[in-house]
């Protein structure tokens, strides 16, 4: 497209060329004179001198030249910071744009001649606009719910849960003890690779349930028949998956030393056991656990109703992609991917495949989570949906008491932290957003079983499978971007931030989420038995394992 060149005269005589505009994409030149900037700083200095007092000149009397001597740069560089955030807003103002991101400035001056005012302040105002582009009428969109209400079945079957996660164990008696799948066996162990100990491979008094699946593959196998005082050398190989780098593939080999064998003795469901967990009795256990099923259940089905809805939102509109914006929320997505690799972690769809491969895949669900965010946003602009300061304090709260023991500290940061407040108004401006459009679509409720609710999702070619808890729980991401296809968090009207800059102008920076230190991390479930500390060698040690980032795994095969 040619130049077109379009003056413009304000306080300043701020001079502006558009470069370049194609498609989303704008590009302005912007210059403003050093005489204008040399006027503002005069106006600056004259606002300041009557308030300085210096070693040499009565209060209020300070030349402005020796004021231009001793402050004229610092001066200069509050001019031209607040220069670059008026022009640059008035650049977006004076042409109606709706930006998509920040804005990108490039100065294309010396800026030290221009702090020095011996040069004109110029730069480049890059801008990404959103797309014009007309949302679907939520009238029309017919979405079907699947829902399960709790049976007794379902209750039956959560309490058996109860009673495993409770039961205990008691040594095994008689003349000839002999380990079972099912029983729970005291032991230490020394391991070693290439005839070379490793860190983590050594515990004493380590709690072992055969069968649990907490040590690496064909471990716990070779302990079924052994009994107390019993010493035996076992080998295994370590996972090529492994989390350790060094260990993957490995063979090797275990010196065990079995100090007890214990039963497994079942705890009775009776109101006694009722009462240990705080209920009145069986019958109030029972209640209590319908509820949480009822609640596990109605996440489940508005996780499957907004799926449903996303992707009725992502086919039913085809329009031009801000590229920065898209190439934005792939870097996000690499990187974990990257991540995710480095620890040994990528989901068996990706395994095999090129980076080619998986850079197109991952880029694909990179677009369809920005069209996914955009078509949200615009919804929620035509509908004026909008955060309140209650509603995000509340996302705050919620965020703080994640991090035990910091939350004062977490939830203080968040509050002086813009960017980090614009991270947690997203989710919520979405969920508004969501909420809207479900109170006006067509939506039936379809009868389902509760293993079909809950069963891993049937998703398209390239977007993995998320689970329903993860719509329900504030924990970490499932597999990077093939957890979920989510829309990326283009939360409510994107505003440039004023710019800050002494020597240059630097690119606005990206919304980040506040990093608080030792972020806890919550058991998905209760395990049987855990190893004990003296175990709890944190990267190598067959019993313990830093669980995938996407699932709840058995606490064992890794890390």
């Amino acid at each position: 497209m040619a130049a077109l060149v379009l003056f413009r005269k304000f306080e300043m005589s701020m001079q502006i060329v558009e470069k370049s505009g194609e498609g989303l994409s704008r590009v302005y030149g912007v210059s403003i004179s050093a005489q204008e900037l040399g006027q503002k700083l005069d106006a600056r200095i004259a606002e300041i001198a009557p308030q300085l007092n210096l070693k040499g000149f009565r209060p209020g009397k300070v030349p402005a030249a020796h004021v231009r001597r001793i402050y004229g740069r610092s001066l200069m560089g509050e001019v031209v910071e607040q220069t670059l955030s008026e022009t640059s807003q008035k650049v977006l103002d004076d042409n109606q744009l709706r930006v998509a991101s920040q804005p990108d400035l490039k100065p294309e001056s010396d800026m030290e001649k221009v702090l020095a005012g011996q040069a004109d302040l110029s730069y480049e105002l890059a801008v990404e606009v959103m797309p014009e582009f007309e949302p679907v009428d939520p009238a029309t969109l017919k979405l079907e719910r699947p829902v399960h209400n709790p049976t007794e079945k379902d209750v039956d079957a959560a309490l058996a849960d109860l009673a495993q996660q409770a039961r205990t164990y008691e040594p095994r008696t008689g003349k000839s003890v002999k380990a079972k799948t099912g029983d729970q066996m005291v032991i230490d162990f020394n391991g070693r690779v290439d005839g070379e100990a490793f860190e983590g491979g050594q515990a004493d008094d380590a709690r072992l349930v055969l069968g649990g699946g907490q040590f690496i593959p064909g471990f716990e196998e070779q302990l079924i028949g052994l009994g107390p005082d019993a010493k035996k050398t076992i080998k295994v190989t370590f996972p090529t998956d492994y989390p350790v780098a060094n260990l993957r593939g490995k063979d090797a080999e275990f010196d065990v030393v079995v100090k007890e064998v214990q039963a497994p003795v079942e705890a009775a469901l009776d109101d006694e056991f009722a009462k240990r967990l705080g209920m009145a009795d069986l019958e109030a256990l029972r209640t209590a656990l319908k509820g949480q099923l009822e609640n596990e259940y109605g996440q489940a089905s508005r996780y499957r109703l907004k799926r449903a809805l996303l992707d009725a939102l992502d086919t039913g509109h085809s329009f031009g992609l801000p590229p920065r914006m898209v190439e934005a929320e792939f870097e996000v997505i690499w990187r974990q991917v990257l991540a995710d690799q480095e620890e040994g972690g990528l989901s068996p769809e990706d395994e095999g495949k090129s980076e080619d491969q998986l850079k197109a895949e991952y880029h694909k669900i990179a677009e369809r989570r920005v069209r996914l965010g955009l078509v949200l946003a615009e919804i929620g602009r035509k509908h004026e949906v909008s955060v309140s300061d209650d509603e995000l304090a509340q996302a705050m709260r919620a965020e703080a008491m994640r991090y035990r023991g910091q939350e004062q500290q977490v939830f203080d940061q968040l509050r002086q932290s813009p960017n980090a407040q614009a991270t947690l108004r997203a989710p919520v401006y979405e969920d508004k957003v969501v909420d809207l459009l479900f109170g006006l679509a067509q939506i039936k409720d379809k009868p389902v079983s509760r293993e079909d609710l809950l069963k891993d999702d049937d998703l398209p070619e390239a977007y993995g499978a998320g689970k329903p808890e993860d719509e329900a729980k504030p924990a970490k991401p499932a597999k990077a971007a093939k957890a979920k296809a989510e829309p990326a968090k283009a939360a409510e009207e994107v505003k440039p931030k004023p710019v800050k800059a002494e020597a240059k102008p630097a690119k606005a920076a990206k919304p980040e989420p506040v990093k608080a230190e030792a972020k806890p991390v919550k058991a998905a479930k209760a395990e049987p038995a855990k190893a004990s500390p003296k175990a709890a060698a944190p990267k190598a040690a067959p019993p313990k394992a830093a669980a995938p980032k996407a699932k709840t795994v058995k606490p064992a095969k890794g890390g």
